[in-house]
């Protein structure tokens, strides 16, 4: 990545990275037509209109990514962005040919079951764009693990669904799974490397949220799993202090009690 006095210059393997921790605008400024043959997903296409739009809704502190055809043209609109009181501009080297030659580079996706395409289908998404999030930021796998059956959740998995996206509200797939329940659901999800300690927006875990709704299963699994239900938000509330029935409070004191070593002597 290279920093100038306003704005990132970043590759396309740092721009999927950016992609991935979770909401971003991305301003993609060629032309319609080679807009409508290929762009990243969510790419808002810089009309005058639209970019004026995007000036005056947008947060200040939004991260913004600015797309062209080889890299060149979107720097002196990421430093225009940065000037215009833009925290975080991004500017992607190579442009929208680098970012097409590494995903077409990318090895061939499996085959989606019928199931799956009528799923993404209904979603609005296209198979080969498993990772497009809607208004609320929501992907095709966070809509899946509350929603759906697990095996579709996990066959998204396997079509390359990011595990660790999160939504507008700061959450990943593991919290819609906790809000969902279905004991299968989360332990696949925990087996696959989910953020058991992942902070949202709010500062809490999805711990907190399954303690304090009182879902007791889901406060098994992750206990099983090594969330710790005495990590605190900034207020000094934990997971403990959010149980909010018998059941759950029990559950908390047990691994509590598990975790303390006992006295010497």
């Amino acid at each position: 990545m290279t920093k100038t006095d306003a704005f990132h210059r970043i590759d396309v393997a740092a721009a999927r990275a950016l992609l991935r921790r979770g909401p971003i605008s991305v301003i993609d400024i060629r032309d319609s037509e080679s807009f409508a043959r290929g762009h990243i997903d969510g790419a808002l296409l810089a009309t005058q209109q639209s970019f004026s739009k995007f000036l005056g809704e947008t947060s200040k502190e939004s991260p913004v990514l600015v797309c062209c055809y080889h890299g060149h043209s979107s720097q002196p609109v990421a430093k225009f962005l940065a000037e215009y009181g833009f925290a975080q501009v991004y500017s992607l080297d190579g442009g929208y040919e680098a970012w097409a030659a590494v995903k077409s580079a990318a090895p061939d996706s499996p085959a989606l079951s019928p199931a799956l395409q009528a799923f993404l289908a209904e979603l609005g998404v296209p198979p080969d764009e498993v990772n497009r999030r809607d208004k609320d930021g929501a992907t095709p796998l966070m809509r899946a693990v509350r929603l759906e059956t697990p095996a579709l959740a996990q066959e998204l998995l396997r079509a390359g669904a990011d595990l660790h996206a999160v939504n507008n509200d700061g959450n990943q797939a593991l919290w819609l799974a906790c809000v969902a329940e279905v004991s299968e659901t989360i332990q696949f999800l925990i087996d696959a490397g989910a953020e058991l300690q992942h902070v949202n927006a709010t500062g809490a875990t999805p711990l907190m949220f399954a303690a304090s709704s009182g879902r007791a299963k889901a406060v098994t699994l992750l206990l099983a799993a090594g969330a710790d239900p005495l990590l605190e938000t900034a207020l000094g509330l934990s997971a403990l202090d959010m149980a909010s029935t018998a059941e759950c409070l029990s559950l908390m004191r047990e691994a509590v009690r598990r975790r303390t070593p006992p006295p010497a002597g």
